[in-house]
C-alpha cells in the first residue's frame, strides 16, 4: 500500500461508455439551500445530466440511491456546465448548460417528501439561446461592472466571442487572426477576457473594447473598417508561452491584484493582470488539468495539478508539497465542501470515473516476518557465484537471441534467378541511350509450415535497377501451403548499380492460442542478379587511368571459362584479356598473367573497376570450390588508391552544398515573387487608378527565375544521387582492398561496411560525409586508439554538414595509418588497446613515434600514393605478434 495514494471517500461511475471533458464538472450550492454545502453537477458528451450529494456512511463507501439527486437528459451533447446568477431580478444561483448550438439556463430546486423515498428535484428551464455558430467553451462574470448578475460569454468554434446580458443577446467579437479556439477566463479585476491563441500567445482582451467595436455580422473586414470608421478591436496585452495551453484560470487572492494561470502541455504559467509573467514551472510530465486556489499562507497559491501518469500533483507557488496516486487519468479537477467535509477533491475521468478523496496517509499494517539466521557457507557461494558467471559469459558470447531453428521452420523464402533474359523486354523509361536493355525474372517462393497471416512481402535492390513490383501482400495462407511471386529487374540509369544483389524480406505474424492476432515475425532471403544484365561484352583497351592487380595463390585460370557469356575473342584468340562495357558507356578491361597468378582490371573511372572486381574475386572462388580446392586465397598488397576515392568525395560533397545555395536562392525568389504578388494585388485592389512602375515586369523576371532555379535543384538533385551510386560503388572498392591488404576476417569487414556505408540514401538533413566521420572518429577513439586519453574524448552529438571534406580525409588516411601498424578493428572494448602486429609481406610495423611526429597529410602522401599500376607482391604466411621479425 502506498502512503501517498489518494484516499477515496466516495466514488462512483457515470453511465456505460459515457464521454467527458474539463468543462464536464462543476461544484456549487445549485439548489440554494444557503447551508454552504457543495452539489457535484455532470454533463456527459452523451446529453446526461447528473447532480449529486454523496452521503457516504463509512470512507470509502461508493454511491447509495439517494447520492444521485438528479439524472436528466438533454439529448444534446453537453460541452460545459457552470452556475451562477444568470437570471434576471433574482441573485438566486441557477445552472447554465451549454451545448454545441445552444444554451440552456435551468433553476434546479427541491421538494421536501413526507415518505421514505426522500426529496424530489427538478430543473426547470428559465431561458434559452440558440446559437448560429458551434460553440466551444464559456465564461461567465459580471462584465463591465455590474452589480448582482453575471453575464455569460461564449467563444465559437471560428474565433467568436458572443456576449449574453442573461435573456438577451448582447453583440459578437470576432477574436483578430483567429484559427483555432483555446481556453478562455474572465477577470474580473482588469475587466478583460483572458484566451490563448493558436500562435501559442496569451492574449487579453478589454471588455470594452470588444462592446465597442465593430459588430461581427461578418467575418471579414467591411470597407467601412478600412477606411477608419468605426473602432477595431485590439488586444491589450500579448505573451508568447510557445505551446499550447490547456486550461486558463483568474485568481485573486488579495483585493489589489489577480494572478492569471495557464496550463501548458510541458510548462504551467503564473502571469500579473499586466501579462508579466510571476513566475513558471517546468513539468516533467504530461499534464491533464489542473485548479489554483488561495493557499492558507498570505501571499501564496496552491495549484493541483493533474497528469497522464494517474498523478495528482500539489504545488505552492513552484515548490511541490505533495503527490497522490489516483485509480485514473483525471481530465477536470474541483475542490468543494460536501457533507460539511471541507477541502474535499473531487475528480473527473475521461470515461466517467467520479472521485471525491482527501489527502492523508493510511499506515501499513503489514510486518515482514523474521527470518531465521544461519550460518552462511561462503566456499559453496564462491563456487555458486563462478559457476554463475560461466553461464553469464556464454550466453554473452551467444549472438543469437531468438530460436532461430523454429522461427525458420514457419516460413521458407527462396528466390531464384532466371538463367535467361526475358523474351520480351520489360525495360521502359530507360536512360541508358541506344543500348537495348534486357530484364531477367526473378521468382520468390514462400512456404509455411504453419498457419500465417498478413503476410507483406517487399522485394529491394540497388538503384539504378529498377523492379516492375516490389510489394507483395497475402492476408492469410494456410499451412502446408506455397506461394510464388514473380517480377523483372532491369536497368533504368546510365550509370552501372553499386551492387547486384537483392533482398526479399517477408514480414509476417504468427497467430497462437493467446494471441490470435499473430506474434510479428520477419524473415528474408537473398539472390544475386547476372553480370550481364548491367554488361555487354566489349573490346579490350591496352591503356586505363586506374589498374588494379590482384594477386591468387593458384595458377591463373582462363577467362572464358570465368566468364563464358563475355567471350567476344579476337583474331589471334587471346584467351587471357578480356573487355567489358556497361549499359551506360564506361569500359573495364581484365587481363590474366600468363606466367604469374595476378589479375589485372583496369578502366577509365574508378567507381567502374568494383563490380567487375568483386565478380572476378566470387567467380574464382566459386570455381576453386568446385575443383575441390579450400585454400585458396587472393591479397592485395600495393598502395590504397585513396586520392581516387578522395576525388569522388569531394564531388559528392560540391553537389550537397550546391544543393544548399540553389535551396537558398530559390527560397530569396519565392520571398520575393510572394511579396510582389501582394503589391499587385493592393494596386489592382485600390480603386484609385496608379501606375504599376513596372511590377509586372518584375513579377514576369522573377517568375523566370523561379522556374528557372527549380530546374536546377532538380538537376542537381538527379547528379547528386549519382554522384552517391558512384561514391558508394567506390567505398565497396576500398572496402575490398583493404581487406585484402590486412587479411581482415568476415566480422572486421562487415564493422568497416557499417562504418562507410551507414546510409541507403543520401539527403541535405543527414549525409554521408558526417555520418561517415562520426563512425570513423568512433573506431578510431575505441579499438583504433592508441591510449586511453583518446578513448576519454567525447564525441559530438549532433551531426551536420561540415565547412569541407579535410577533416573526413584525414580520418580515413589515419583508419589506414592505425590498420597498417596492427590495429584490428571490433566491437569488444577489451582490444581497445594498442597492438603490435605484424604485417603480411614480412614487413615490420613502423613505430608509433616515428609516425606521429609527421602530419596526417604528410603521411598520406607517403604511405599512400597513386600509383596508377597497383602491383601485388606474393603473400608469406603471417608472423605471430610474439615471434617479433628477424631480418
Amino acid at each position: 500500500m502506498s502512503l501517498f495514494k489518494a484516499r477515496d471517500w466516495w466514488s462512483t461511475v457515470l453511465g456505460d461508455k459515457e464521454e467527458f471533458d474539463q468543462g464536464c464538472l462543476c461544484l456549487a450550492d445549485v439548489d440554494n439551500t444557503g447551508n454552504g454545502q457543495d452539489k457535484i453537477i455532470v454533463g456527459s458528451f452523451m446529453g446526461y445530466l447528473r447532480i449529486f450529494n454523496p452521503h457516504p456512511v463509512k470512507t470509502g463507501d461508493g454511491a447509495q440511491a439517494e447520492d444521485l439527486l438528479l439524472e436528466v437528459h438533454l439529448r444534446d451533447p453537453i460541452l460545459q456546465v457552470e452556475v451562477g446568477k444568470f437570471v434576471s431580478g433574482t441573485e438566486m444561483l441557477h445552472l447554465a448548460v451549454l451545448h454545441s448550438r445552444k444554451l440552456c439556463v435551468y433553476s434546479v430546486s427541491g421538494t421536501l417528501g413526507n415518505v421514505e423515498h426522500g426529496n424530489q428535484y427538478q430543473i426547470k428551464l428559465m431561458y434559452e439561446h440558440n446559437l448560429q455558430r458551434t460553440a466551444c467553451n464559456m465564461t461567465y462574470g459580471s462584465f463591465g461592472g455590474v452589480k448582482g448578475r453575471d453575464l455569460i460569454c461564449i467563444q465559437s468554434v471560428d474565433g467568436m466571442l458572443m456576449v449574453f446580458e442573461q435573456e438577451s443577446y448582447a453583440f459578437g467579437r470576432f477574436l483578430p487572426g483567429s484559427l483555432l479556439p483555446g481556453p478562455l477566463a474572465y477577470s474580473s479585476r482588469t475587466d478583460s477576457f483572458i484566451t490563448v491563441s493558436s500562435c501559442h500567445q496569451v492574449e487579453s482582451y478589454k471588455y470594452q473594447v470588444l462592446a465597442f467595436a465593430t459588430d461581427a455580422d461578418k467575418r471579414q473586414e467591411t470597407e467601412q473598417q478600412k477606411h477608419g470608421s468605426g473602432k477595431r478591436l485590439v488586444v491589450d496585452w500579448t505573451l508568447n508561452i510557445g505551446e499550447q495551453a490547456i486550461d486558463i484560470c483568474i485568481v485573486s487572492f488579495i483585493q489589489s491584484a489577480s494572478s492569471v494561470f495557464v496550463l501548458g502541455e510541458r510548462n504551467f504559467f503564473c502571469l500579473k493582470d499586466n501579462g508579466q509573467i510571476q513566475f513558471m514551472k517546468k513539468l516533467d510530465y504530461s499534464p491533464s488539468c489542473f485548479l489554483p486556489y488561495c493557499s492558507v499562507s498570505e501571499g501564496t497559491i496552491n495549484t493541483l495539478i493533474g497528469n497522464h501518469n494517474n498523478m495528482l500533483h500539489i504545488y505552492q507557488d513552484v515548490t511541490l508539497k505533495w503527490a497522490t496516486q489516483l485509480p485514473h487519468v483525471p481530465v477536470a479537477v474541483r475542490v468543494g465542501c460536501l457533507h460539511d467535509l471541507k477541502g474535499v477533491i473531487v475528480t473527473l475521468s475521461d470515461d466517467g470515473h467520479l472521485q471525491c478523496s482527501y489527502l492523508g496517509t493510511d499506515p501499513s499494517l503489514f510486518q515482514a516476518p523474521k527470518v531465521e539466521s544461519r550460518e552462511l557457507n561462503y566456499d559453496e557461494l564462491d563456487m555458486e557465484l563462478k559457476e554463475l558467471q560461466k553461464v553469464i559469459k556464454n550466453v554473452n558470447k551467444s549472438q543469437d537471441v531468438w530460436p532461430l531453428t523454429e522461427r525458420e521452420d514457419d516460413l521458407k523464402v527462396s528466390a531464384m534467378v532466371s538463367p535467361n533474359f526475358d523474351s520480351v523486354s520489360q525495360a521502359t523509361d530507360v536512360e541508358v541511350g541506344a543500348d537495348l536493355v534486357p530484364s531477367v525474372t526473378v521468382k520468390v517462393t514462400l512456404k509455411n509450415r504453419v498457419a500465417l497471416q498478413k503476410i507483406k512481402l517487399s522485394i529491394y535492390v540497388q538503384p539504378p535497377l529498377v523492379l516492375t513490383g516490389d510489394q507483395f501482400t497475402f492476408e492469410f495462407m494456410a499451412p502446408e501451403m506455397t506461394r510464388t511471386v514473380g517480377f523483372s529487374v532491369y536497368l533504368k540509369g546510365s550509370y552501372s548499380p553499386p551492387e547486384l544483389e537483392g533482398n526479399a524480406v517477408v514480414s509476417y505474424s504468427r497467430p497462437t492460442e493467446r494471441n490470435p492476432d499473430g506474434i510479428p515475425r520477419v524473415s528474408q532471403c537473398k539472390f544475386r542478379l547476372p553480370l550481364k544484365l548491367v554488361c555487354l561484352p566489349g573490346q579490350p583497351s591496352k591503356t586505363a587511368s586506374h589498374k588494379l592487380t590482384i594477386d591468387t595463390n593458384k595458377s591463373p585460370v582462363s577467362l572464358l571459362s570465368l566468364f563464358p557469356g563475355f567471350a567476344k575473342q579476337s583474331e589471334d584468340d587471346q584467351v587471357n584479356v578480356m573487355g567489358f562495357r556497361f549499359l551506360g558507356g564506361s569500359q573495364v578491361t581484365l587481363l590474366a598473367s600468363k606466367t604469374s597468378q595476378r589479375y589485372r582490371i583496369q578502366s577509365e573511372q574508378f567507381e567502374d573497376l568494383w563490380l567487375i572486381t568483386n565478380e572476378l574475386i566470387i567467380r574464382l572462388q566459386e570455381y576453386f570450390e568446385k575443383q575441390g580446392i579450400k585454400d585458396f586465397t587472393c591479397s592485395f598488397s600495393g598502395s590504397v588508391p585513396l586520392e581516387e576515392y578522395f576525388e569522388l568525395i569531394d564531388h559528392h560533397f560540391e553537389l550537397r552544398i550546391n544543393g544548399e545555395k540553389l535551396e537558398e536562392l530559390l527560397s530569396e525568389r519565392a520571398v520575393q515573387f510572394r511579396a510582389i504578388q501582394r503589391r499587385l494585388l493592393t494596386r489592382f485592389k485600390d480603386k484609385t487608378p496608379a501606375p504599376l512602375q513596372h511590377l509586372d515586369t518584375l513579377l514576369d523576371g522573377t517568375y523566370k527565375q523561379v522556374i528557372a532555379l527549380a530546374d536546377a535543384v532538380e538537376e542537381n538533385q538527379d547528379n547528386l544521387f549519382q554522384s552517391f551510386t558512384r561514391l558508394k560503388s567506390a567505398t565497396h572498392l576500398v572496402i575490398l582492398l583493404i581487406g585484402l591488404w590486412q587479411k581482415l576476417s568476415a566480422d572486421q569487414i562487415a564493422i568497416l561496411e557499417a562504418a562507410f556505408l551507414p546510409l541507403q540514401q543520401d539527403t541535405q538533413e543527414l549525409g554521408w560525409e558526417e555520418t561517415v566521420d562520426a563512425a570513423l572518429s568512433h573506431l578510431l577513439k575505441t579499438c583504433l586508439s592508441k591510449s586511453s586519453k583518446e578513448q576519454a574524448l567525447n564525441l559530438n552529438s549532433q551531426l551536420g554538414i561540415p565547412k569541407d571534406t579535410s577533416q573526413l580525409k584525414k580520418h580515413i588516411t589515419l583508419l589506414c595509418d592505425r590498420l597498417a601498424k596492427g590495429g584490428r578493428l571490433c566491437l569488444s572494448t577489451d582490444a581497445a588497446a594498442p597492438q603490435t602486429m605484424v604485417m603480411p609481406g614480412g614487413c615490420a610495423t613502423i613505430p608509433e613515434s616515428d609516425l606521429e611526429g609527421r602530419s596526417i597529410d604528410q603521411d598520406s602522401s607517403e604511405l599512400f600514393t597513386n600509383h596508377k599500376h597497383l602491383m601485388v607482391e606474393t603473400p608469406v604466411p603471417e608472423v605471430s605478434p610474439l615471434q617479433g621479425v628477424t631480418e
